[in-house]
């Protein structure tokens, strides 16, 4: 396996990307790139061209209808990294902020519209890297890797093979991990009916009994001067 592998960085952040009409048109450009640098073994190379033929041969609605469903729409598959490690703790905000710094100082700024840790962007950076600093930092993002790719076996999704082969770039071995479900994120962001009630604590749903309290306001029935 070559120590060099910024060709085959840069298709796997394609390959990651939606599976659109102009990545269907560069299907072979991207299978000539990946045996040409020889940065994988042979086994993951044969997994990653059973996922060129998918995506070359499947009915295009249904793929794309696919993709959104397998990335958009969880936690564990999400290719936004701090959805793995912040959540929407405030933290995330930070480590965005540092991340596009990191991107700036190279010499790199992100597109209108575009998050600092979605993972193809992240792997054009990463790719713009000396080799040893391009594998010291997919080492540093490896569990989360790791965990997305747990997440894609489970699915049965041949984008496993993409995760997995970022793994051997960085020296590590794929392999599977508990995957914690969480609920889908369209539910998670889902916000309650107007005056529906609460789910957990305070006001009960409409229909139920409702506790009332009432509170004699002492300061207005007080007579003037007290």
């Amino acid at each position: 396996m070559s120590n060099n592998a910024t060709l085959t960085l840069r298709v796997l952040a394609r390959l990651l990307g939606y599976p659109d009409a102009e990545l269907r048109g560069h299907l072979g450009d991207l299978s000539a790139a990946l045996h040409s640098e020889q940065a994988l073994g042979a086994t993951r190379l044969g997994e990653l061209d059973a996922l060129l033929k998918s995506l070359r041969t499947r009915d295009p609605i249904d793929m794309e209808a696919d993709y959104v469903q397998l990335f958009d729409r969880g936690r564990a598959t999400s290719l936004h990294l701090f959805e793995h490690v912040h959540g929407d703790s405030r933290d995330r905000g930070p480590a965005m902020i540092d991340l596009a710094q990191t991107y700036e100082k190279a010499g790199l700024y992100l597109a209108e519209g575009e998050l600092p840790d979605y993972l193809p962007v992240v792997l054009e950076f990463v790719s713009t890297q000396p080799a040893k600093e391009a594998r010291a930092f997919l080492g540093e993002i490896a569990h989360i890797l790791n965990a997305i790719f747990s997440a894609l076996v489970k699915r049965e999704s041949p984008y496993a093979s993409v995760l997995g082969a970022l793994l051997e770039v960085a020296g590590e071995r794929a392999q599977a991990v508990k995957v914690v479900e969480d609920e889908p994120l369209d539910q998670a962001w889902e916000e309650p009916m107007a005056f529906d009630g609460c789910s957990t604590q305070g006001q009960a749903k409409p229909g139920q009994p409702q506790p009332i309290r009432i509170v004699r306001n002492v300061a207005q029935n007080a007579a003037p001067g007290v």
